[in-house]
């Protein structure tokens, strides 16, 4: 990747898209229209469900609130046409796994790749953020499909975990929590892990990395104790 790839490279990377008692996206509108600017059409990327007209119709509905245009890949007569065509990208939560075997089974990793290198604004909220990562090795999902592999778009050089939950000391469960899941990722992997809690998005302009929302995010590096971080913070050293 050139110096002129890496400074022009653009990316909204969004815990969740639903927050309680909220509309679609309603949570962040305010971040996504300031990132988008005067980019007032999107492609949206559906994969993560299985309902891929349902979806869309209901990212329509957010978008169309703030004058913006969606058009969803799965209705392009080529996929790879529209990710080379689109102004903006959009790939939603659902199932992560499904999600990156579609990307995979369409072709589309590579024009992803070249097009968000090229400057194109890229979002993802949950699964569609996961898949921004080097691997999808730090999702909450069943594996309910397999995909070729488990590296992804690798838009960004670290991992993120959406929906990232909090110990609850009241609860009886002996299960992992999602920081041991974490911890476990590092005994075998060595990039750092962003905790991302409901509510949080990354936003990545060039080498700039920020922590933004309302909640929070733990930090979590190979070898060190996993760190609180507040918002906003300043995350550009995971870039390098």
């Amino acid at each position: 990747m050139t110096e002129q790839n890496i400074h022009q490279k653009r990316l909204l990377l969004i815990s969740n898209s639903t927050v309680h008692g909220e509309a679609y996206l309603n949570h962040c509108a305010e971040a996504i229209n300031t990132f988008l600017g005067d980019c007032t059409s999107t492609l949206f990327i559906p994969y993560a469900l299985a309902d891929h007209d349902h979806y869309a119709c209901k990212a329509r509905e957010s978008f169309s609130k703030w004058g913006r245009t969606i058009n969803s890949i799965h209705e392009a007569a080529d996929p790879v046409k529209a990710v080379q065509q689109a102004h903006s990208v959009f790939i939603g939560g659902g199932n992560t796994f499904r999600l990156l075997n579609a990307l995979y089974e369409k072709g589309l990793i590579n024009s992803i790749r070249t097009r968000v290198k090229e400057g194109m604004p890229y979002m993802g909220s949950s699964a569609g953020t996961n898949v921004a990562c080097l691997t999808i090795g730090t999702t909450n999902d069943m594996p309910i499909v397999q995909p070729p592999q488990f590296q992804a778009l690798q838009l960004v050089p670290f991992n993120i975990n959406p929906h990232y939950l909090d110990p609850d000391p009241q609860s009886k469960h002996m299960g992992e929590t999602r920081e041991e899941r974490i911890l476990q990722f590092h005994e075998e992997n060595p990039q750092p892990v962003v905790g991302l809690r409901e509510g949080n998005w990354l936003l990545i302009e060039g080498r700039s990395a920020s922590l933004q929302g309302t909640t929070g995010a733990r930090l979590f590096q190979q070898g060190k104790e996993p760190e609180e971080i507040a918002v906003p913070y300043d995350l550009s050293f995971l870039m390098t």
